[in-house]
């Protein structure tokens, strides 16, 4: 099944827009786990098994497994989120941006190594960049656009031609790069007005949205402005929120707490 037929599924079944990161601070895993082998590992699958109902996604940042030397908990995570919960996408949220042989291995890493769903990719080089990816025909491959850091604006708002940068990136996006049908934008909950004026431009195409939760994006405003006709196209991220809800050893519990209220204010601006 195709990245994108498994994340509509997903909307349906669970009934969520909710995408979970998997973002695995060591500073601020449970004291319970902290100081046992595997503890990322071990983290990360109890917040999957708690919240897997409730999301249409997981999405792992490779940045926090690598850097501590966890890359081997990271593959084991991704199966065992296939395996214990299968037709739940992964994304791999690695925002790489890079060009011909590299950009092959950066493709084969996410999808052969990682057995990623659909990984996160810089576009900043062009279609050079994103290209190998889509050798790779079923797997989803989601290009930053507008991003939900107040910095991205130093870039993404440039004037090109009349329209802001990240506009001629969404452009791009529906007319010439999505050749496998299978592309996605990350498009920032911060900055509604310009989420809507992305989904104006790509139609249905499916959007990342981070920026709710500990970044302040406002939870109807993004619904109103990314959903598609159907009240989906959607997958909103939170993190911190989901994940440290608890430090205590009912965090998992805590967490699914979290994940329903999330996932049931997003569903109140569906409709």
């Amino acid at each position: 099944m195709t990245f994108i037929a498994q994340l509509s599924a997903a909307w349906q079944r669970n009934q969520s827009l909710l995408c979970v990161g998997l973002d695995p601070d060591p500073t601020k895993l449970p004291v319970s786990l902290t100081g046992t082998g595997g503890a990322i590992f071990s983290f990360c699958r109890e917040i999957v098994d708690a919240t897997a109902d409730l999301v249409c996604a997981f999405k792992p940042q490779i940045a926090y497994f690598a850097a501590q030397r966890a890359e081997d908990q990271l593959e084991q995570l991704i199966h065992y989120i296939h395996d214990a919960h299968p037709g739940i996408p992964v994304i791999l949220d690695a925002k790489r941006g890079d060009i011909g042989a590299t950009a092959e291995q950066y493709a084969r890493e996410a999808f052969e190594r990682y057995q990623a769903d659909a990984v996160t990719v810089n576009p900043y080089m062009g279609f050079d960049s994103i290209e190998p990816y889509l050798a790779y025909d079923t797997r989803g491959v989601i290009v930053l656009c507008r991003t939900s850091n107040a910095g991205g604006s130093d870039l993404q708002a440039l004037d090109v031609h009349g329209a802001p940068l990240y506009q001629t990136v969404a452009r791009l996006a529906r007319e010439r790069w999505n050749t496998t049908g299978q592309l996605a934008l990350v498009v920032g909950a911060t900055f509604p007005e310009e989420l809507a004026k992305v989904r104006e431009i790509v139609g249905d195409m499916p959007l990342l949205v981070p920026g709710i939760g500990a970044q302040g994006g406002d939870i109807a405003a993004t619904v109103r402005a990314g959903r598609t006709a159907d009240g989906t196209g959607m997958a909103i991220n939170s993190s911190r929120a989901i994940l440290y809800a608890s430090r205590d050893k009912d965090f998992a519990k805590a967490a699914r707490q979290a994940a329903l209220e999330t996932r049931d204010a997003i569903n109140q601006y569906r409709a």
